[in-house]
């Protein structure tokens, strides 16, 4: 296994823009590092450099600044035959003229390793539970979206990887299918843990298969950290509302005598040195606010259910703010019911509205 270190790198690319050349940032000043064995989620709207960040790891691409080090060594100094990189692309990226047992076993044939291609299919088809044994001698024009991918993966883990690479590799899958590659592709990491870099926007992918997940955008990571950090504790706006489904709640809201005062909710304690009139978001995700006896007075104005997780999600609306809570199933409520909100105050995040930075 290696330890990736991302030293301020930097990537920019030619475009035309009003008869102009001009260089866009695809990758800008990106500093991570992505210990032995860990598998990290690159998270982020399309468009913000994932894809590229993936391609200056695999050494695909050469930074215009910055340097790349796998097990402190410079990445252009090691051999390309020996970096040891396993990578999975959208679609795919299969031989069309071989079969599936032939782009599986590309890596060891070239070492003359070919008679272990059937015990490590047998092994990764043990562990997925895909049978992927009955594959082999189908041609990638004759295998679905779901089964190219998992001859992807196997090709990918038959060259003893030191390095793990995923560009989005079931963005084209349905919804089922992408369920259960995510739980196989989960297995296979537990029973081979190599280092794995995993760029996705479904941040459902991304909680299901890292150990940690890097925000980014526009070409710089916004915050790297757990799940659970980055839910709980953004650095910034853009993160809050990024992560977490539904979207945290948002109210515009100012500082006066070191409380936090909105158009329906407020009175809530902020920090000491913020001036009054200071205009501040406060954000609350749906989960903490609460049906009550006492609080704000709102309309339901749509009703969701989520049986699976046993909530209704309810959309409510007060004096021309609108914001979103979830409720149990166990609990009765319809479109037009008037009931009562309340926050839980030790969730509460809040940001300044013109840097969008977190403030407390």
């Amino acid at each position: 296994m290696t330890t990736i270190v991302l030293e301020n790198v930097s990537k920019r690319f030619e475009q035309a823009a009003g008869g102009k050349v001009v260089y866009a940032r695809a990758v800008d000043n990106v500093s991570m590092r992505i210990a032995s064995g860990q598998v990290l989620a690159v998270l982020g709207p399309s468009g913000c450099g994932k894809s590229t960040l993936l391609r200056l790891i695999a050494g695909l691409l050469i930074p215009d600044s910055g340097r790349i080090l796998y097990d402190n060594v410079p990445l252009e100094e090691i051999p390309s035959q020996d970096r040891g990189i396993g990578m999975v692309f959208q679609e795919g990226a299969l031989i069309p003229h071989w079969e599936a047992r032939q782009n599986i076993g590309f890596f060891l044939w070239l070492r003359h390793r070919e008679h272990e291609v059937p015990e490590r299919v047998a092994r990764i088809s043990q562990i997925t539970g895909i049978g992927l044994e009955k594959l082999l001698d189908r041609l990638p024009g004759q295998l679905s979206g779901g089964e190219r991918q998992r001859v992807g993966v196997a090709r990918a883990l038959a060259r003893d990887p030191r390095v793990f690479l995923f560009d989005e590799p079931f963005s084209n899958l349905d919804a089922k299918l992408r369920s259960q590659a995510r739980v196989e592709l989960r297995r296979l990491l537990n029973e081979f843990p190599v280092t794995s870099v995993y760029v996705t926007h479904d941040q459902v992918e991304a909680i299901a298969l890292a150990d940690r997940i890097a925000v980014m955008r526009e070409g710089g990571i916004e915050q790297m950290g757990t799940f659970q950090q980055l839910y709980h504790n953004p650095l910034n706006l853009f993160v809050a509302t990024f992560i977490g489904l539904p979207t945290i709640n948002l109210f515009e809201g100012e500082v006066r005598d070191h409380q936090w005062h909105g158009l329906n909710f407020g009175g809530y304690p902020i920090r000491a040195d913020l001036e009054d009139g200071t205009r501040i978001i406060m954000g609350v995700r749906p989960e903490f606010i609460q049906v009550a006896e006492e609080g704000v007075r709102a309309y339901v104005e749509s009703v969701i259910p989520h049986f699976s997780e046993r909530h209704y999600q309810v959309e409510m609306s007060a004096n021309g703010e609108q914001w979103v809570m979830l409720v149990p199933i166990e609990t009765r409520v319809e479109v037009g019911d008037q009931i009562c909100c309340a926050l839980d105050t030790g969730t509460i995040t809040y940001f300044d509205r013109e840097t969008q930075t977190r403030v407390g």
